[in-house]
């Protein structure tokens, strides 16, 4: 019964509701000293998923997360943020934010992970990205057009900016508020991170209402 209580205080086995008196910083979350700039509109509390496509543990966390996305109340808003930490990452950061400037990043989204992790495809020329990207309605030509767009570079270089500001090493990894940093470590577990990264909402939430 003690062993079991410390396990879950630890972080690592935490029941499916955690509630925000739980938490402890510096052991199920991190705090930012200098909050980042949300990017959401006002009112909306913001919850940014960092990413790899090429990450296998950030293609683990999908399934866990993406259940959580679907029982957040409309006040919080999720925003994908492609880690950016040079060669296949930047490469694939450019083919995020090149397929949301065409429309299509909700549809071939998670459909991008399978593609690496499943199917072993690698996504990292231009060629490839461009034909994975014609199965969602748009031409290759397009598809390679938006992949050099100067639009799309920025965007890169954008989220470049804010993975330095959240001191971001490495994904997956779930920022609450631009304030609240939730890491595989953290949590104790990838399973957990929804778990925490909830009552952190809910914390936000509370604050907010004081």
């Amino acid at each position: 019964m003690l062993k079991t209580l410390m396990v879950a205080l630890a972080g690592v086995g935490l029941s499916a509701a955690v509630s925000a008196q739980e938490l402890v910083e510096g052991q199920h979350y991190t705090l930012l000293e200098s909050p980042v700039a949300t990017q959401v509109e006002e009112g909306q509390i913001e919850v940014t998923e960092a990413f790899w496509y090429g990450c296998p543990h950030c293609y683990r966390l999908q399934t866990p997360v993406n259940e959580w996305y679907e029982t957040l109340e409309d006040d919080v808003s999720i925003v994908h943020m492609p880690a950016t930490m040079g060669g296949d990452w930047n490469t694939h950061a450019t083919a995020f934010y090149a397929a949301e400037s065409l429309g299509i990043e909700d549809a071939l989204h998670t459909d991008f992970f399978d593609a690496i992790h499943q199917d072993g495809r690698s996504l990292t020329d231009a060629d490839e990205i461009a034909e994975f990207f014609a199965e969602y309605g748009v031409t290759t030509e397009d598809a390679k057009q938006a992949l050099t767009a100067f639009n799309v570079r920025s965007e890169v270089n954008k989220a470049n900016g804010r993975m330095r500001e959240m001191r971001l090493m490495g994904v997956p990894a779930l920022i609450i508020d631009g304030r609240y940093v939730v890491t595989p470590s953290t949590a104790g577990s990838l399973e957990n991170m929804p778990r925490i990264a909830d009552a952190l909402v809910e914390r936000v939430r509370n604050e907010r209402a004081e």
